[in-house]
């Protein structure tokens, strides 16, 4: 395809992986599980070297309002992911910990 196509001629060595996810709890356990965190970094930007993470209704999208937010595919509860450069098992295992927090 065509970004793949960018994807090698800008990032020959590999483009860090970028995702997204629904988080499937309220305001306030989103809240205790990125306060839990310990690995990653509560940021806005991507293509760190660190691993970062943040809530993407709150930040990058913050402008919108709700109809636009729906259009986009955003929810309240959207978690946006930037891996970085840090061991993938601990990584997991800081999730692990954090959702584990969230859903005490």
């Amino acid at each position: 395809s065509q970004y793949h196509e960018l994807q090698e001629k800008y990032f020959s060595k590999g483009a860090g992986p970028v995702f997204t996810f629904g988080f499937l709890g309220d305001r306030e356990q989103l809240d205790r599980f990125f306060r839990a965190l310990k690995v990653f970094s509560y940021h806005v930007n991507i293509g760190d070297v660190r691993s970062i993470i943040s809530n993407t209704s709150r930040t990058t999208h913050a402008e919108l309002d709700s109809e636009e937010l729906d259009a986009a595919g955003i929810t309240q509860q959207t978690v946006r992911i930037s891996a970085g450069i840090e061991d993938a098992d601990d990584l997991i295992a800081d999730l692990a910990q954090a959702f584990e927090a969230a859903f005490r």
